[in-house]
């Protein structure tokens, strides 16, 4: 079942004296909070704040959250994890949360064929990794334009093309 908040990222410091913190944003855009007027300070959505004030700092978002002024309530929530309505995120064309990846039936475009399901997505500098599992076996695969043709969630399936040495089964 998909999740209604996910992760947004995870409060790793202070930032000067009037209660700013440094998020470690898990999204490939450090300024993609700069779209949220609420952020969550748990999974279930029920400690809602306000987010006053987010822009990219290097590989950071320095954020300010209301009724937060001071260092010493920042540091208060120091190694937290921030929380977004998924409802309220708008992602590019061809841009996916990890969530809305994780059970995809793999399909190989050329002949229909099933090729497992998308259990896991690990991240890299130059590109994620899917993890395809086909029942006890994995195949990682890289998400590049090359391989991973198209992604249609509505249909619950990614359209696969199989490179040489991809699968076993490959000449």
């Amino acid at each position: 079942m998909a999740k209604e908040y996910l992760e947004a990222g995870k409060i790793v410091s202070t930032h000067g004296v009037r209660g700013e913190m440094r998020l470690k944003p898990w999204s490939d855009d450090a300024s993609f909070l700069k779209g949220f007027q609420t952020v969550y300070l748990d999974p279930q959505g029920e400690k809602a704040v306000k987010l006053s004030a987010a822009r990219a700092h290097g590989n950071v978002t320095l954020i300010k959250l209301e009724g937060i002024d001071s260092i010493e309530q920042a540091e208060q929530l120091r190694n937290k994890v921030l929380y977004i309505k998924k409802s309220e995120a708008k992602l590019p064309q061809g841009q996916f949360f990890i969530d809305d990846i994780i059970g995809l039936q793999a399909i190989d475009e050329a002949s229909g064929a099933v090729l497992g399901t998308v259990s896991d997505v690990q991240s890299y500098p130059a590109n994620d990794v899917w993890v395809i599992r086909q029942g006890e076996r994995e195949v990682l695969i890289p998400h590049i334009p090359a391989v991973v043709k198209k992604v249609c969630t509505a249909e619950n399936k990614v359209y696969i093309h199989k490179m040489k040495g991809l699968f076993e089964d490959e000449d």
